[in-house]
């Protein structure tokens, strides 16, 4: 695979292969960053964080990455303090960003923007989310951390719980599924169902598919919960119709399965009650650091740098 300055904007320009390099490669940088063995690898080199888009941790996630490789970054964290607050364009932006860095990772709150703003550019730029489509990024995270407990993905039942409709992770997590022999369980409210041409791709790649609004978790290995993002709503009223929908407590989780794990692409807003953080099933704040040797590797990956 050609990875040096290829652009990462969407877990579906991934094939199977392709994925399960990456997190091999994520668990080599795993080693090295346990090690101290990769503090040098992108020495000299400076990324460009963009997000026109509040971020806690993509952001910073990336920006660590990029430190532990020994590499430099630059940027804002939201759009008021760049030129977009002036009327510059996406296009615009990126291709003087370009004349600063060697690598880019975008946010931006319109769907599509990232695989625009690639257009423009010729040193790799990576989606780090775009509206309610994708964030390709936290996808490999995610099946980083399933691929850790498992030892596999082959096999298991997921359960996605929460906002399927806007949500970006899961739309990105269950593009990447649908490589693998899983079992799906979309579990929401009516009005925050998978889209349906999700369901429909699912079906077409015969994956198992079970649809419903009860939180029944039972015999699932891996509950990926989510939360109702108010921000993507663009009826307010819809948005109070269903917040609060769904929450995990320790009486939700008694009749988990032993080697069940709970996960979360953070933030969470009440989804899941803290009273769960001690339990064996949470997973939610493993998830969130391992986006830094998966990033790593990206970063390494898109750059050229062999390690």
């Amino acid at each position: 695979m050609g990875w040096t300055k290829k652009h990462i904007i969407s877990i579906k320009d991934f094939s199977r292969e392709e994925i399960d390099f990456v997190l091999r490669k994520s668990s080599e940088m795993e080693k090295k960053l346990n090690s101290g063995r990769a503090s040098s690898l992108m020495r000299g080199r400076i990324l460009a964080t963009l997000f026109f888009e509040p971020s806690t941790r993509t952001r910073m996630s990336f920006e660590t990455a990029m430190k532990r490789l020994g590499g430099k970054t630059v940027g804002f964290p939201f759009s008021e303090i760049s030129s977009e607050a002036k009327g510059e364009t996406i296009a615009d932006t990126v291709r003087v960003v370009e004349g600063y860095a060697d690598v880019i990772v975008i946010r931006h709150p319109v769907e599509g923007s990232a695989r625009l703003a690639s257009e423009y550019v010729d040193i790799p730029l990576i989606n780090g989310g775009d509206g309610a489509n994708q964030h390709p990024t936290q996808t490999l995270l995610d099946l980083y951390t399933i691929k850790k407990k498992f030892g596999k993905i082959d096999g298991l039942d997921i359960a996605i719980v929460g906002d399927l409709k806007y949500g970006r992770t899961v739309h990105s997590l269950t593009n990447a599924l649908a490589n693998y022999d899983v079992k799906l369980r979309f579990i929401s409210p009516q009005e925050l169902k998978m889209p349906r041409h999700m369901v429909k791709d699912l079906e077409g790649n015969k994956i198992p598919v079970k649809e419903t609004r009860k939180l029944n978790l039972d015999d699932a290995d891996v509950i990926y919960a989510t939360r109702i993002q108010k921000e993507r709503f663009p009826d307010p009223q819809e948005y109070e119709r269903v917040k609060g929908a769904y929450v995990i407590d320790l009486k939700t989780i008694e009749g988990l399965k032993k080697s069940a794990i709970l996960m979360h692409p953070l933030p969470r807003v009440g989804e899941i009650s803290p009273k769960v953080d001690g339990t064996k099933f949470a997973h939610y704040f493993e998830q969130s650091k391992n986006g830094i040797p998966v990033r790593m590797a990206l970063l390494c990956l898109v750059c050229g740098v062999k390690f």
